[in-house]
């Protein structure tokens, strides 16, 4: 199962390895990398961007590179869902409502329950979930990953 790991987490990450005076510059190439419209365009300023910072700050390049594919999962989806896909935080969000929501129960009887109280307080409207677009799409298979990793 492909795994994506939060771009904003990693957008932070970045930042705290880099120098106070490259920090502005980082943050900007960062979200070009991430923002950028196709996956093409996202490899060519990956590398971009690893060339520029592995001779600037090392530890931003490796930082990047420790990251691997797993950054860049989302571009194997439609188009239409990377804007949900490159973070976690609506899944977090989620986690967060449904632990609440079940935090007076003690005890679930079965490990198959959860996935039934979480669709019940979904339909039920206890939980929402914003801000996770493309939905429409999520039928559709993924795409090959196209990164290049040995950049």
């Amino acid at each position: 199962m492909p795994i994506q790991r939060c771009t904003v987490h990693k957008h932070r990450n970045l930042l705290a390895h880099a120098p106070k005076h490259m920090q502005d510059e980082l943050a900007k190439d960062d979200r070009d990398m991430i923002h950028a419209d196709t996956a093409a365009d996202i490899e060519t300023r990956r590398k971009a961007l690893l060339r520029k910072r592995g001779l600037k700050c090392r530890a931003v390049a490796d930082s990047l590179k420790d990251a691997g594919y797993r950054l860049f999962t989302f571009i194997r989806l439609d188009p239409s869902q990377w804007k949900s896909a490159r973070t976690t935080t609506a899944i977090e969000r989620l986690n967060e409502d449904f632990r609440r929501r079940i935090k007076t129960q003690t005890m679930l009887p079965c490990a198959e329950t959860v996935p039934i109280l979480l669709w019940a307080l979904l339909a039920s409207g206890q939980i929402q979930m914003r801000r996770v677009g493309g939905w429409e799409a999520l039928s559709q298979t993924l795409q090959p990953m196209l990164l290049d990793l040995a950049a």
